[in-house]
């Protein structure tokens, strides 16, 4: 599509991914790699929303971030993933919201699934603004 420029065809919608201008683009979308982020943020996301609305558990918000480790040589690809789950609603639902994302992880995200296998996946969960979970490995002291 012109310099750095791609355009992909996914299920009938265009997706453009571009590079920056310093690398020979035009900057005219993001480069490719986060799009595996934006797949677990969107597949794990859309679990956890239909098995809450499912059992009529509704929260009013649901925030997903998601961190990727990136490796220091070439090539350059993500190490380690860790999703950050914000929910705020009720505090009758927030065991509910618990439950959603482990159910998401553990059953349904095909993407984190994937992704388990070749990478350590890792995920914090909070509930109005409590951290409520965490599968966050601690940190190994090194000599």
């Amino acid at each position: 599509m012109g310099k750095m420029q791609f355009n992909a065809l996914v299920n009938g919608h265009t997706i453009i991914m571009d590079g920056p201008e310093k690398v020979g683009g035009e900057d005219n979308g993001p480069i490719p790699k986060p799009f595996v982020l934006t797949a677990l943020s969107g597949c794990t996301g859309m679990d956890i929303v239909s098995l809450l609305r499912k059992d009529g558990k509704e929260v009013k918000d649901l925030a997903i971030t998601v961190e990727g480790e990136i490796s220091k040589r070439h090539p350059i690809e993500y190490v380690a993933i860790h999703l950050i789950y914000s929910f705020t609603g009720d505090e009758k639902f927030k065991a509910n919201a618990l439950d959603a994302v482990n159910a998401s992880q553990e059953k349904f995200c095909g993407v984190s699934n994937m992704l388990k296998k070749i990478m350590p996946l890792t995920w914090d969960v909070y509930y109005n603004s409590e951290k409520i979970f965490t599968n966050k490995k601690p940190e190994l002291e090194t000599a």
